[in-house]
């Protein structure tokens, strides 16, 4: 046999142990042989010595397009190709351009094949005046699930779902063996709680929990829960900033039903007595960020196993929109895609978490999650070779200082990070190489998932 085509040597991490004298073989793009002790010879050799050896990450949660003009997959993917993710899952909700039908689906594809340096799979959704009627033909154009909202953002770009209408949608993504996610906050109580914050006059960073209350996101958790139950899909929660989330998707595990949760990196960072009250609306994300309390509670869970994924919720708003000083009236989310790696990695290695924690919750799982496995997700033979280095190398963080991101702002500015990405492969080629993006708009593929025929 020939010498590999790549040849990576390091600590390498796996989703079960970490082999201290570790290495990564690729042939053709692909992982071939994985080992510890004296490695295999390659044409490319690259010894990273004690810095350690990932799997390439999946953000199971972007918006590249939530401001019309503004970032775009050119930039989404950059921000992820510097900070270790190797496949982004886009999100439906575009500005001007709900991705509920197979043809925009398959139109939003083509578009992000042009732009994306990284690898990307695409979420759809439905109009509530649609119902289930466009979802095979958005699973034959390619969607890796289906996104829905329990809370009307906005009728037309973030709609509401009611419940009958999910009943319908989860049933018909069930005969196709995909997920339906949904954004987890109870319209009505969220709607009364606003009004009383309106009443009160409160209008500075701590109107923003107030009007968004923990029981909200209880009620509409059970409720996809229940749905999900009832029609046998797939159910996931796609951001939980609560513990009884993690609880309730636990309960309904042990009763034999698929259900899934996902912990976005800021609710395990940031809280809201101290981040919140600095950051004003720059900390603005739906559902809120919560007393430091409720962050502890959430790494307990995710200790035990209780939370699948980890992900950024990443949108890059310009800054006009998350200035405001009346808190309600900043627009929710923030970007995240460079630091999800070493955001993830610091809480791991500061609570005495193995970083093999982070190959499950950042890879394996999602790749679980949006039926990628088959090529995604892991170091392990014949999985696409997708791999982030992380070196000890502690640092501050500063959004504007890399180049790599689209707005110059970050909710994280100024944290020490310990680990950083010193290269960044996919498919086996350098994508970043520790200081520049080096793949251009156009390297990234569509990824599709393996699904099985309509049942």
């Amino acid at each position: 046999m020939s010498d590999f085509d790549l040849v990576i040597t390091g600590r390498v991490v796996g989703t079960d142990r970490v082999r201290e004298r570790g290495y990564v073989a690729v042939r053709a793009g692909v992982i071939e042989r994985i080992g510890e002790g004296s490695p295999p010879a390659g044409r490319q050799h690259h010894d990273f010595g004690k810095a350690f050896v990932l799997p390439g990450a999946i953000d199971a949660q972007v918006h590249s397009r939530s401001q019309r003009g503004q970032e775009d997959f050119i930039w989404s993917t950059r921000s992820a190709a510097a900070g270790g993710v190797t496949t982004i899952v886009d999100m439906p909700y575009d500005d001007g351009n709900l991705i509920c039908t197979g043809e925009r689906l398959a139109r939003k594809a083509e578009e992000a094949g042009e732009q994306a340096r990284v690898d990307f799979a695409l979420y759809g959704t439905v109009h509530p005046k649609d119902g289930p009627k466009y979802i095979a033909e958005m699973v034959a154009a390619g969607a890796a699930g289906f996104k829905f909202s329990t809370f009307g953002t906005h009728p037309e770009r973030f709609p509401r779902i009611p419940p009958q209408i999910l009943h319908a949608c989860f049933t018909e993504i069930a005969r196709h063996g995909l997920i339906a996610g949904a954004h987890n906050e109870d319209d009505e109580t969220v709607r009364a709680a606003e009004a009383e914050v309106a009443r009160s006059g409160i209008t500075d960073y701590r109107a923003h929990g107030l009007s968004r209350p923990p029981i909200a996101e209880a009620l509409a958790t059970a409720e996809v829960y229940e749905i999900g139950a009832a029609t046998g899909c797939s159910s996931h929660i796609v951001h939980c900033s609560i513990s009884r989330g993690y609880e309730l998707c636990s309960a309904y595990r042990v009763q034999g039903h698929d259900t899934t949760i996902e912990a976005c990196v800021h609710y395990l960072v940031l809280d809201e007595e101290n981040d919140v009250a600095r950051l004003g609306g720059k900390a603005k994300i739906n559902p809120p960020i919560r007393p430091r309390k409720e962050v502890e509670s959430l790494w307990r869970h995710l200790a035990a196993g209780n939370v699948t994924v980890v992900s950024t919720d990443h949108v890059s708003w310009s800054e006009d929109r998350k200035s405001d000083p009346a808190m309600l009236k900043n627009s929710s989310g923030v970007p995240g895609l460079e630091v999800l790696y070493t955001l993830l990695l610091k809480g791991l290695l500061e609570r005495g978490l193995s970083p093999v924690w982070a190959a499950r919750l950042l890879a394996a799982n999602p790749a679980r999650l949006f039926r990628i496995g088959h090529r995604k997700g892991a170091l392990e033979l014949g999985r696409d070779a997708d791999i982030v280095v992380m070196a000890h190398d502690p640092r501050r963080y500063d959004a504007s200082a890399s180049g790599n991101n689209f707005v110059g702002w970050s909710p994280y500015e100024g944290i020490e990070l310990p680990y950083r990405p010193i290269a960044t492969f996919l498919r086996g080629e350098l994508v970043f190489d520790g200081a520049n993006v080096v793949s251009e708009p156009g390297h990234g593929r569509f990824v599709r998932p393996a699904v099985m025929a309509p049942r």
